[in-house]
């Protein structure tokens, strides 16, 4: 009698309960096939962020090395700049590449400021939300102050109220904290304007309504440190 081939018996399942499904990997494209390679490629990044990037994480994006990325920031800046081997070839643009806070970032050039400003603060006149009255109340009364500091007083992000209120010309960034490297904030040359006041000293007393500096600290401590269910615990930087 032939023996007859048994068929091998399948591979276990996976068990689902004990690992869960792997996570999804997103696949690095070569930026040097992308058009434009990699100077199209961070500028594409710079184009989206709102406080300036390390050149480190610039570096880990694009899967480059670190010395190479620095190399092309600084040709991509002095390009804006109008500028090749370090002579003047061409106009410069209306925006520049900048090296601050530890990052970089792309800022209209400071020649346009007055341009600058005229379109953002013309025809704005739809009202504040109470969200971002008070938002601009606590940078106006706690200036210079980072925007996890306003969160650590409002009790939630304020992110988009500050995007909003740097839109409109109302706060601005004026520095950068020396021991987090946060990014500060404070009101306008425009905001006094609008308030129709010479100075912040003519700010009318809010103590009853805003924390104090030792109460706002100890918040933004709480806030920090507080551990969020399914997060890691370190605290985060504003």
């Amino acid at each position: 009698m032939t023996d007859e081939l048994l068929p091998e018996p399948a591979p276990p399942e996976p068990d689902d309960a004990a690992g869960g499904p792997e996570p999804e990997v997103l696949e690095v494209p070569d930026v040097h096939a992308l058009p434009g390679g990699v100077h199209a490629a961070l500028e594409a990044i710079l184009m989206v962020v709102d406080e300036p990037v390390p050149v480190d994480r610039l570096a880990s994006v694009v899967a480059l090395p670190v010395a190479e990325v620095e190399s092309v920031l600084r040709e991509l800046a002095a390009a804006y700049r109008g500028e090749v081997d370090g002579e003047v070839v061409a106009p410069p643009r209306g925006f520049e590449l900048r090296e601050a806070a530890g990052g970089w970032r792309i800022y209209s050039a400071p020649a346009f400021a007055d341009v600058v400003g005229r379109f953002v603060l013309e025809g704005q006149t739809a009202r504040l939300t109470q969200a971002a009255l008070e938002t601009l109340a606590v940078v106006a009364y706690r200036q210079p102050v980072t925007r996890g500091q306003v969160s650590a007083v409002r009790g939630v992000n304020v992110d988009g109220v500050v995007r909003t209120l740097t839109s409109r010309g109302l706060v601005a960034e004026v520095g950068t904290d020396p021991s987090t490297g946060a990014v500060l904030y404070g009101t306008t040359g425009y905001f006094l304007e609008r308030m129709g006041f010479s100075s912040l000293d003519e700010l009318p007393p809010l103590a009853p309504h805003l924390p104090d500096l030792d109460t706002l600290d100890d918040a933004i401590e709480t806030a920090l440190t507080a551990p969020r269910p399914g997060r890691d615990t370190a605290p985060q930087q504003g």
